[in-house]
């Protein structure tokens, strides 16, 4: 995955220290789940990705694109797609009429977004609630209407902040089988809490801790990081653990 940051400092406003500080990281192709404290710059790092917001300095780069470059944005928005942490969303409208928004503001002529967003739907398993308004849905169907709307326009690119928040296990599962139907047609970055299922669904894994890449590297390798007394069904758990305790 051509995906990357070069010497990012993020601040927000009124804050006393940078979030992310000349942060030098590159993604590769494939699946990267990104790991992390609370307050580790994991979100802000994928807004940035997402060009929602600009780092005070440094750059980030998708593609060879600079989405701060003028010319780049609209080309780079249509190769990116983003969930945020908390997406929003229009009451009034329902689900289809949403995805499809979401679409054409990703740069999709507007019968084109029309025609996709029933795909997008059915592929988190939602067809039966395509006309009904989102307001009606239960808080883990909206994530997964949110989880549409990221793949309506066939972005090369799905950056998704805490998909699985709300999901139960059903769905978890089915969204783990829509991460691996993506192989080979676009590259993912999730961040999560839950690593569960790194083995089976990712290929590479970032821990973030306090705005510094603390570790990048293949699943395999990082395992390797767990505890030489853990419990086998422990050792990805043991291996995070291990990591954050390093950094302090």
């Amino acid at each position: 995955m051509p995906l990357h940051y070069r010497s990012c400092t993020f601040r927000y406003p009124r804050a006393s220290h940078p979030v992310l500080d000349r942060l030098d990281l590159e993604l590769s192709s494939g699946h990267t789940v990104l790991l992390g404290p609370n307050g580790a710059g994991k979100s802000t790092l994928l807004s940035l990705a997402a060009s929602a917001t600009r780092p005070q300095s440094g750059s980030v780069r998708y593609d060879g694109l600079d989405p701060a470059v003028r010319g780049n944005t609209r080309a780079y928005r249509r190769k990116v797609s983003w969930l945020p942490q908390r997406p929003g969303f229009l009451p009034g409208l329902t689900c289809r009429e949403h995805v499809a928004y979401v679409g054409w503001l990703k740069g999709m002529r507007e019968r084109d977004a029309w025609a996709a967003a029933p795909d997008a739907i059915e592929r988190v398993g939602l067809t039966d609630k395509t006309n009904d308004k989102v307001k009606t849905l239960s808080g883990g169907q909206q994530q997964r209407i949110a989880i549409a709307q990221a793949l309506v326009h066939e972005a090369e690119l799905l950056l998704l902040d805490e998909p699985t928040v709300g999901l139960d296990p059903h769905q978890r599962r089915r969204f783990l089988d829509l991460l691996a139907s993506l192989r080979g047609t676009a590259d993912v970055v999730v961040s999560t809490h839950d690593i569960g299922d790194l083995d089976e669904t990712f290929d590479e894994v970032v821990v973030l801790e306090s705005g510094r890449s603390r570790f990048r590297g293949s699943v395999a390798e990082f395992a390797a990081h767990a505890r030489p007394d853990c419990p086998p069904g422990r050792r990805l758990e043991s291996a995070y653990g291990s990591l954050l305790e390093a950094a302090e």
